[in-house]
C-alpha cells in the first residue's frame, strides 16, 4: 500500500533522459519566441501557448516525482534539492512568457485572450498581475535565490517536524501518533499526550520561531517588491477573492461562536467533567472505540461515493487499485495528508499516515476528494487545471459529508449522538478553527520587524480563546502550538480556504438533500471538472449561489446551526 511512481518515470534514468529532452525544448522555446510575442498574430501565439502549457506540465512532471520521493522520505533531501535547482534552471528560460505578455498593450492582450477560448480565462487572470510583476531580470534573481529563501525554511520545517520523537509513557511516538492520542477515550491518555505534544514541541521553540520570522519576513520583502499593500493580498489575488469578502466571513464566523460554546458545554455535561481542558475537544462520547481498518475505509468510501456518482467511485476504485495511496506512517515519512495533483501523464497521488482511528476514514474521504476534483481537471488542461484555494477544498470536504451520511443511517442514538459530535468538531475545526489561524495570521504579519516567541504564543492563545470562552479551558502549554501547523510555513494565509469551502459544502451539501436541483450530481460534476477555468464566482453561480452576498454564508451557518441544535436534542 505504497505508491507506485512509475507513473511518472520508472527509474531515475528515464528521469535524467526526460530532463534532458526539456533541457534542449526550453532553449528552443526561448530561442523561437522571446522579444517576439507582439508580433505573433492568434494562431501562432496560440501554437505557443500549446508548447508553453506543455513545458510547465514537464516541469510539474519532473517536481512532483522529486517531492513525493522527498514526502516519502525526508531524509532524500539531497535528491528533492537536485532536480529542484534543475527545474529552476530550466523554468529560467521560459520566464520570460508570461513576464513579457503583460508588457503588451492592453489591447494586443485582448486580442489574444478573445482569440485563445482555451486558455481565456488564464490569460485574463494573468493579466490581472501586470501591476505586481517584476523585469525579467528581477524575476529571475528571486527565482535563483528562492532555494535559499522561503522554500529552504518550509524544507527545515519539514525535516525537522519529521524527525521529532514524543516521548508518551515508554514510546517514542511520531507527530502524527502522538497527535492521534488527543482523540484517546482514555483521559490521562490524552492529558500525557497534549504534554507530551508540547514537551518536544518546547525543545525547538527557538528554532520554529525562527523559521516562522523568515517566512514573515520573505513574505514582507516580496509584497514590497510587488506593490502589494497587505502581506494577505497576493493570496486573495491568487484566489480571486476579495479583502472584503474574506472580512465578511471572518465576521460571519466571530458572530457564530456561540455555537461552539453551546456544543462544548453540552459535550462537558455528557463527559460528567466539572471542566473541559483543550485535552478533551476531541474526546469520543462513545464507549465502543470504533476502529476502521483501511480495508474496511475503503469498502465505506467506494460505497458512499458510488451512492452518489459512479464516476466518483470508479475514480476512487483507481486510486485503490493502481498505487495511488501511500497509506501508513513510516520513518521519516512526512506527517499530515495530502493529495498531489501529480501530472496528467499519470494522476494524483494521496500521502495518508493511516493509523485506524474513525478520523481516518474522514481523512481518507477528503484526500480522495482532492485526487478526484484533480483527475476530471485534467480536462481542461495543464493550464487551468489548477484551481484557486477558495475551490480547492469543495471536493474534499463534500466526500467527508458524503461519507458521513452514509455511516450516520443505521446506527442507534447513542452512536448517532457521538457520531455527531465528531462531525460538528471536525466542521469547528474546518471552520471556526480556521479562522481562529486566519486572525493570528494577520496579527504576525502586521507586526513590525523581529517578532519574539512570546509575543507569538500570546497572540496564538488570544486569538485560539475567541473560540472556546469558557466552554474550554486552555492549558498554558496551549501557547505553543502554533509552531506545529505546516500551512502557516507553506502557505500563508491558506486556512480561510478552508473555512469558506466548508461553509460552500454544506450549502451545496443541503442543495443535494433538499433534491430541489434535480441534476445536481452532473452539475457538480461539470463544476468540478471546470478547475481553474472559471472563476469561483462563476463557479458558484452554476448552482444559483452569489458569493459575493454576504447572506450567502448565512446558508452554510445556518445547517452548522442545525446539527448543533439536533446534537443538544438528542
Amino acid at each position: 500500500m505504497i505508491w507506485d511512481l512509475t507513473a511518472l518515470f520508472k527509474d531515475q534514468k528515464e528521469l535524467e533522459s526526460y530532463l534532458s529532452n526539456l533541457q534542449k525544448d526550453v532553449k528552443n522555446f526561448s530561442e523561437t519566441y522571446k522579444d517576439k510575442i507582439a508580433n505573433l498574430d492568434e494562431k501562432d501565439f496560440i501554437k505557443a501557448m500549446n508548447e508553453y502549457q506543455r513545458l510547465i506540465s514537464s516541469i510539474s512532471k519532473i517536481m512532483t516525482y522529486a517531492f513525493l520521493i522527498f514526502a516519502k522520505d525526508t531524509k532524500q533531501g539531497a535528491f528533492y534539492s537536485k532536480y529542484e535547482e534543475e527545474c529552476n534552471k530550466i523554468q529560467e528560460y521560459i520566464l520570460f512568457f508570461e513576464l513579457e505578455f503583460n508588457t503588451l498593450e492592453n489591447k494586443i492582450q485582448d486580442k489574444f485572450i478573445a482569440s485563445c477560448n482555451d486558455f481565456s480565462y488564464y490569460l485574463s487572470n494573468l493579466k490581472q498581475h501586470k501591476k505586481h510583476q517584476l523585469s525579467l531580470e528581477q524575476e529571475q534573481v528571486l527565482l535563483r535565490t528562492s532555494n535559499t529563501g522561503a522554500q529552504a525554511f518550509a524544507r527545515l520545517f519539514d525535516e525537522t517536524m519529521s524527525a521529532m520523537k514524543f516521548k508518551f509513557k515508554e514510546e517514542l511516538l511520531s507527530e502524527e501518533e502522538v497527535l492521534s492520542k488527543l482523540h484517546s477515550q482514555d483521559r490521562e491518555e490524552r492529558r500525557l499526550a497534549a504534554i507530551s505534544l508540547s514537551d518536544e514541541l518546547t525543545k525547538h521553540q527557538h528554532l520554529l520561531g525562527y523559521i516562522y520570522n523568515m517566512i514573515k519576513t520573505d513574505l514582507s520583502t516580496s509584497c514590497e517588491l510587488r506593490n502589494f499593500e497587505n502581506p494577505e493580498d497576493p493570496r486573495h489575488l491568487d484566489n480571486q477573492i476579495s479583502k472584503q469578502s474574506v472580512d465578511s466571513l471572518i465576521k460571519a464566523c466571530e458572530n457564530n461562536f456561540e455555537l461552539s460554546y453551546k456544543f462544548y458545554n453540552k459535550k462537558r455535561e455528557i463527559l460528567g467533567y466539572e471542566k473541559l481542558y483543550d485535552y478533551d475537544r476531541y474526546a469520543p462520547l462513545s464507549q465502543n472505540k470504533t476502529k476502521y481498518k483501511y480495508s474496511v475505509a475503503k469498502d465505506i468510501v467506494l460505497k458512499s461515493f458510488g451512492n452518489f456518482s459512479p464516476e466518483f467511485q470508479k475514480i476512487a476504485q483507481e486510486a485503490f487499485d493502481n498505487g495511488w495511496i501511500d497509506v501508513y506512517p513510516s520513518d521519516a515519512k512526512r506527517g499530515g495528508a495530502f493529495s498531489h495533483s501529480g501530472s496528467s501523464d499519470a494522476h494524483p497521488y494521496v500521502l495518508l499516515n493511516y493509523t485506524d482511528e474513525s478520523r481516518d476514514l474522514f481523512t481518507l474521504a477528503h484526500e480522495l476528494g482532492h485526487a478526484i476534483h484533480q483527475k476530471l481537471s485534467y480536462s481542461v488542461g495543464f493550464l487551468n487545471s489548477d484551481t484557486p484555494l477558495t475551490t480547492a477544498e469543495t471536493a474534499s470536504v463534500f466526500c467527508e459529508m458524503l461519507v458521513f451520511d452514509y455511516i450516520i443511517k443505521d446506527i442507534d442514538k447513542k452512536e448517532k449522538q457521538a457520531l455527531l459530535a465528531r462531525k460538528i468538531e471536525d466542521i469547528f475545526a474546518t471552520f471556526f478553527r480556521q479562522i481562529n489561524f486566519t486572525t493570528f495570521e494577520r496579527r504576525v504579519h502586521l507586526h513590525k520587524g523581529e517578532i519574539s516567541l512570546d509575543t507569538l504564543n500570546n497572540m496564538w492563545y488570544e486569538e485560539s480563546t475567541k473560540m472556546f470562552k469558557d466552554s474550554i479551558v486552555l492549558n498554558d502549554y496551549y501557547k505553543i502550538w502554533w509552531s506545529y501547523i505546516p500551512h502557516f510555513i507553506h502557505s500563508p494565509f491558506y486556512c480561510y480556504a478552508y473555512s469558506y469551502a466548508q461553509l460552500l459544502v454544506l450549502a451545496l451539501f443541503g442543495l443535494y438533500k433538499s433534491n430541489k436541483c434535480e441534476n445536481f450530481v452532473e452539475i457538480y460534476t461539470k463544476f468540478l471538472s471546470s478547475g481553474g477555468s472559471k472563476s469561483p464566482k462563476e463557479l458558484v453561480n452554476m448552482f444559483g449561489f452569489d458569493i459575493d452576498d454576504e447572506d450567502f454564508w448565512l446558508i452554510g451557518l445556518k445547517q452548522i446551526s442545525n446539527m448543533v441544535d439536533e446534537f443538544l436534542e438528542l
